[in-house]
């Protein structure tokens, strides 16, 4: 435990879900959503480069499986401020012990829930409720030209989607499937 959160490890190493404390009285409540020294014990190093919104209208909408490519691989953190995803992370580090393996959790704006996410995964979400609206906080710039993706229906990262993937974008449905040429990346 650091400060406002309580952070426990998943099976991806370096991958972390934190739980925010509230502090609340009659009037309402407070969480911290980013603190750089107490995020830093779990390895957040430096600032923040970008702070990006999703908004997802419909239940059962899913997005991903997105990461930047080094050199510009960045870590998130991602958080939930309305409705509930199931949020998955993929290990896609290059020769790590859980290469292609996936963590899911569901992350609501009621459960105080963040995914921590070091660079070398990638991430993508589908929506349990309608009127989804997500922060990422990200450590570096995004760079259109490192940009990777994962297919969302890829059998061999065998995610178990809770509702059928729906109101995929034309990019996120064309994703190619992985072959077994991907060694996934250096970070």
């Amino acid at each position: 435990m650091t400060g406002r959160f309580d952070a426990s490890r998943t099976p991806l190493s370096g991958l972390i879900l934190l739980k925010r404390k509230r502090l609340a009285d009659d009037r309402g409540h407070l969480s911290r959503l980013f603190d750089a020294e107490g995020l830093a014990a779990y390895g957040w190093l430096g600032g923040i480069a970008q702070v990006n919104e999703t908004v997802t209208l419909k239940r059962g909408t899913a997005r991903g499986f997105h990461f930047q490519k080094p050199p510009a691989a960045d870590a998130k953190l991602v958080t939930c401020l309305r409705g509930a995803v199931l949020d998955v992370v993929v290990d896609i580090r290059k020769g790590s012990p859980t290469f292609l393996s996936h963590f899911a959790t569901e992350l609501t704006a009621d459960n105080c829930a963040s995914l921590l996410i070091p660079e070398g995964f990638a991430h993508g979400f589908q929506a349990l409720s309608d009127d989804v609206q997500l922060l990422y906080a990200h450590s570096a710039p995004y760079q259109a030209e490192s940009e990777g993706a994962l297919n969302l229906a890829d059998p061999r990262l065998g995610v178990a989607w809770p509702l059928p993937l729906a109101n995929l974008s034309e990019r996120d449905r064309t994703h190619l499937m992985l072959t077994e040429a991907f060694e996934g990346i250096d970070v």
